[in-house]
């Protein structure tokens, strides 16, 4: 709230109103009204629109006197408000000229782009009003939750475990077994199990309001909806579909509450935001708010006023904009400030350097102004450093000294190698030592590495299928990406052939054992860690059932799987060596290079040519990482389709290797760590990895 002196000078039916504050945009609740304030720079007026909650017809229009328009601001301070039952939107009036990009149509209410409530999909999956002309509506809400001292967890970025997840998907399931699923509660009823597995970082794919029913069809019996909500309705508002609060206007507590209990446990949050275009679409689609409000200014157009497309969407915000970047800049430090979220992935981030027409820029203003932020000074960013539109930016992202971005090329290589591709080998090498070729001036940190996303094939699937098998999406199977650098091990899709299964799980263990021993970043694909499936489906955006919810009976099936995952990430945490911040690979402490990469024989790999057994060792010197003792964790691959023989680099006199990982052991019994018993060699069957950890001996 804001204590202001202020009185109104004009009446309207019940309600008095009179000049307000520029600053801060939206609908904002002050000492004794509501303060509305929104920018159009090509509007004639502006008229504010207030209804009752779930009313076709509104009980008051307020049109703006030009005495509270400053620039190209309007605002006004309006007194006895119920805001409980209050919804709100606005006409705005002037030119509709489509060819020079002019869109305004005063018969229509448009939704305040600043809206930090927004009604209208308040339970998910209930069928909208289709007569209804205001779907989506702002609505005033308090800021007033007690955070009970909670702040942003700011973990150091080499820390972090990163649990990608769709909100939804996560308890929907019936399996779930928690009370409110779906939801943002059913959340935080699962935080425990997060906890147990050791992720301390869940990254949320879009939380914004978004309209599920957008493009909603039926087909083969099943409704298909915006699921993964990739389409932006509105930018500071919690999607209140996901809060089980959301019919008593409680979506943003419910979420507050989510991310307190989160931080409580060590587990910090970020938001996939997406920039790149709203749920707007292009010259077919609706017109919510952007497009009626100051067309021109939000939106990439051509000479025609038709919109350019550099996000497959149907339109490209114009991000570098100085409005459109100050807003985007606000909602950024807004989710920061209000709702103590710990970073954020920037979907088609490549879209975010282009200019105004569409050229994409050395310096581009909005990458800087994030990156250099006073409130966003400790927030994590990430970037998928591509667009739509073939601009591909891995490990060339305008990065400020701030940005991370996902490795697309780290997912490409490690699933092509552990296939069995001879050729990935060198760059494996790279991938593993923290993308130094890409990041070099940036260090390890710019990398999150990954082997499955929500974009594509689950773990599972990506050792189950050969190819794509998105029918259920109603597309010709013509949806998703025809490159996958998967292999089914042998059979397509689910089998009983035990040899195939336990292939399947030896690939899924082979990548997440390189992954979590990589430099760089972590990130893994909830339910890869219990062997979710999406049967064969890399494409699952519009699937609202059991396709894309985790079955959680599988943990059980797969409880192998989750203690094995579980116990890498608890390897990672203890050994600081394999979280190194800096590309300095030099002799240390040990006596030993930091991290050094061998063949089948120590100290023999021509780094340079194809192979498929290769080996790499970390020397941790406990005097850099403050460790009890030196330690060598050596990692051995053999992604050949027969046993290999891999002689071991001779330690200290006192050291030995034990075994930690073997990724074809199915005994469960290596929750202890095993001597080996001949010190000299191990033995790896086909496509097998294993790791030794060697300390002062102790037997």
């Amino acid at each position: 709230m804001y204590i202001i002196d202020q009185s109104p000078t004009s009446r309207i039916g019940d309600l008095e109103y009179g000049p307000g504050h520029v600053f801060p945009f939206g609908a904002t609740l002050m000492f004794d009204g509501v303060n509305f304030s929104v920018f159009s720079k090509e509007a004639t007026s502006c008229t504010l629109v207030l209804y009752h909650h779930g009313q076709k017809t509104p009980f008051q229009e307020i049109p703006f006197p030009d005495a509270f328009r400053i620039g190209n601001v309007y605002s006004m301070m309006v007194y006895g408000l119920n805001i409980e039952t209050t919804e709100y939107g606005y006409r705005f009036d002037g030119p509709n000229d489509p060819k020079k990009g002019l869109r305004f149509d005063r018969s229509r209410v448009l939704l305040d782009p600043f809206a930090r409530s927004i009604s209208g999909r308040s339970v998910w999956g209930v069928e909208p009003d289709s007569t209804n002309p205001f779907q989506h509506r702002g609505q005033i809400i308090r800021e007033d939750y007690d955070w009970r001292g909670d702040k942003p967890l700011e973990i150091p970025p080499s820390d972090l475990v990163i649990y990608e997840m769709h909100l939804r998907s996560f308890t929907q399931h019936p399996s779930s077994e928690v009370r409110h699923r779906g939801t943002f509660a059913g959340l935080t009823e699962k935080i425990p199990y997060l906890k147990a597995l050791g992720v301390n970082c869940v990254e949320l794919m879009p939380i914004f309001e978004f309209d599920e029913f957008e493009n909603s069809r039926e087909v083969n019996g099943r409704r298909l909806v915006n699921y993964w909500g990739y389409s932006t309705v509105g930018f500071l508002a919690p999607k209140a579909g996901y809060a089980a609060s959301a019919p008593f206007g409680l979506e943003s507590d419910e979420l507050r509450h989510m991310i307190r209990t989160l931080h409580q446990n060590g587990i910090q949050v970020i938001l996939d935001v997406v920039f790149n275009h709203t749920a707007e679409g292009g010259e077919g689609g609706p017109s919510i708010s952007f497009k009626g409000i100051d067309n021109r200014t939000y939106y990439l157009l051509t000479p025609d006023g038709d919109y350019l497309n550099y996000s497959g969407c149907g339109n490209t915000m114009n991000c570098n904009n100085p409005v459109v970047r100050n807003m985007m800049l606000g909602c950024l430090i807004y989710w920061v400030s209000v709702f103590h979220v710990d970073g954020f992935r920037f979907d088609l981030a490549s879209i975010l350097s282009r200019d105004e027409k569409g050229v994409p820029m050395m310096n581009p203003p909005l990458l800087e102004s994030i990156a250099g932020d006073e409130v966003l000074g400790k927030t994590m960013l990430i970037a998928e450093a591509w667009d739509a539109g073939g601009l591909y930016q891995v490990g060339k992202f305008p990065a400020y000294g701030r940005w991370s971005e996902w490795n697309g090329m780290y997912r490409d290589c490690l699933r092509r190698f552990i296939k069995g591709d001879a050729e990935c080998l060198p760059e494996m090498i790279l991938r593993i030592r923290g993308s130094d070729d890409l990041y070099g001036q940036r260090g390890p940190t710019a990398s999150i590495n990954y082997v499955t996303c929500h974009d594509g094939f689950t773990l599972y699937d990506l050792v189950s299928y050969n190819e794509k098998h998105n029918w259920d999406n109603g597309e010709g199977n013509r949806d998703g990406s025809d490159y996958n650098a998967s292999w089914n091990c042998g059979a397509e899709g689910s089998t009983d052939d035990p040899e195939i299964n336990a292939l399947r799980m030896r690939q899924m263990k082979n990548m997440l054992t390189v992954l979590f021993t990589s430099r760089g970043i972590p990130m893994i694909l909830s339910g890869d860690e219990f062997a979710n499936t999406q049967y064969g489906n890399n494409n699952a955006y519009c699937q609202d059932n059991e396709i894309s919810w985790l079955d959680w009976n599988q943990l059980e099936t797969y409880r192998d799987m989750f203690d094995y995952v579980r116990r890498l990430i608890a390897f990672r945490k203890a050994h600081p060596v394999l979280r190194a911040e800096s590309y300095d690979f030099s002799h240390n402490g040990t006596g030993y290079p930091e991290l050094s990469f061998h063949g089948t024989r120590a100290w023999d790999l021509d780094e340079h040519s194809p192979g498929l057994s290769f080996a790499y060792m970390y020397a941790e010197d406990h005097a850099r990482y403050c460790t009890d003792s030196d330690a060598f964790i050596y990692v051995a691959v053999n992604a050949y389709w027969k046993a290999q023989r891999y002689t071991l680099p001779i330690l200290p006199e006192g050291f030995r290797w034990r075994l930690a990982f073997e990724t074809s052991d199915v005994s469960n019994d290596l929750d202890v760590e095993r001597p080996l018993e001949d010190q000299s060699g191990i033995v790896l069957g086909p496509r097998t990895t294993a790791v030794l950890i060697a300390g002062m001996s102790t037997f």
